[in-house]
């Protein structure tokens, strides 16, 4: 066995059931949750970030997300659900950024590092807000995920955005664990667990020192704020494929199911079908339109669903299966119709149109169950693939 030259220990509970082991001098430390060795002085080189779903896996790395780029660097970015910029930095541009911290955090974001448990300055935070990187600024984590663990360190039943934090195994000392980074810059965290509450049973370990936070209400620094984005909804039958494939079209942020254009409020799906309630099964589409246009979004929903079957597509029959597009401003509006004109003009389309061109009503969002369906279940579809 190794020995291990250690000036001054200290026992402290580091994860539920366990006992953890902090060094406040030598050479060993505590990382959130479990025990490892401290890290090497050499700085480690960052992990690849996430960027793994659906807006797909660019080839280039971004220099500095927020900044003024050329059409060709905005197609190679990666955008997470939430419309965020998640492009992996470069080395070099992760070693300015890490340049200017202080000593401590850079030790635990570049070096795998940890602070004493029961004094990160976040631990007792119980503000509003959220909790970006502290090397990047990237969105990490928000307070409304936030709980006590009794651990000592920051803990969360999950990500702000699972895109936003990468997981990789850490088998260090005999013992496997998923260590957490910052998708966009690899900056180290801490780690998850699952002796979690519900709904995701997961704990977050983190260090404080690997975050900032900003209360809610305040302004977010341009690293910090997402892209800008248009949202688009269209009707098409059953959303299952619609969802599907919308999600798939380059420059689509995230599509959603959901029900819009009825009578009452927080629809579910059993009303919607056996109630009359006048909702539509439609697709919410959130989109960057500096990479897809909003026409693009109509061209792909005309080959996705048949424009002139009325309140039904194939064998799904009612109203709520109707082809529709709800738009959101005047030129989405104008747009549509003209579309709409050039389709039924060119003889491409047999029968009339009878898709519903109408201002969006409130969208509800369907149930969980509903949501990346297909790929979820792997079930077929129907639908065109319009790309």
């Amino acid at each position: 066995m190794k020995t291990l030259h250690v000036v001054t220990l200290a026992l402290v509970l580091g994860s539920v059931g366990s006992f953890g082991l902090f060094v406040l001098q030598g050479r060993l430390a505590e990382e959130p949750g479990g025990l490892i060795a401290a890290r090497l002085p050499e700085a480690r080189e960052p992990p690849p970030g996430a960027g793994a779903g659906e807006p797909g896996v660019q080839n280039e790395k971004q220099e500095n997300p927020g900044e003024t780029m050329s059409v060709s660097e905005q197609s190679k970015r990666v955008i997470s659900r939430s419309a965020y910029d998640i492009t992996p930095l470069s080395k070099e541009r992760v070693a300015e950024l890490a340049s200017k911290l202080d000593e401590e955090t850079y030790r635990i974001t570049q070096r795998a590092g940890t602070e004493p448990p029961f004094c990160g300055m976040l631990l007792d935070n119980k503000k509003e807000g959220v909790y970006c990187c502290v090397v990047c600024g990237l969105p990490l984590f928000s307070s409304e995920h936030k709980f006590t663990s009794g651990t000592g360190w920051p803990s969360f039943y999950r990500e702000f955005d699972r895109q936003h934090v990468s997981r990789k195994a850490d088998r260090s000392h005999g013992m496997v664990r998923t260590e957490i980074n910052c998708a966009r810059c690899g900056a180290h965290l801490g780690h998850v667990f699952d002796d979690g509450p519900k709904p995701t049973g997961e704990r977050h370990c983190l260090n404080s020192a690997s975050l900032v936070f900003y209360e809610k209400g305040k302004d977010l620094p341009a690293e910090s704020r997402p892209i800008k984005t248009e949202t688009a909804y269209f009707a098409g039958g059953c959303f299952w494929g619609i969802e599907h494939y919308f999600q798939k079209g380059p420059g689509v942020i995230d599509a959603v199911s959901g029900y819009m254009q009825g009578r009452t409020e927080k629809p579910t799906y059993k009303e919607v079908c056996t109630k009359d309630t006048g909702h539509a099964e439609t697709v919410k589409v959130v989109f960057d339109p500096t990479q897809i246009s909003y026409r693009r979004l109509l061209e792909a929903f005309f080959v996705m669903h048949d424009p002139t079957q009325w309140n039904r597509q194939g064998p799904d029959v009612g109203s709520q299966y109707r082809s529709g597009i709800w738009y959101t401003s005047e030129e989405q509006r104008a747009a549509a119709e003209e579309f709409i004109r050039q389709l039924q003009d060119s003889g491409k389309v047999k029968g009339r149109i009878v898709t519903q061109l109408e201002k969006a009503e409130t969208f509800w969002e369907a149930e969980e169950y509903h949501q990346d369906y297909i790929a979820n279940t792997g079930r077929a579809c129907h639908v065109k693939n319009p790309w």
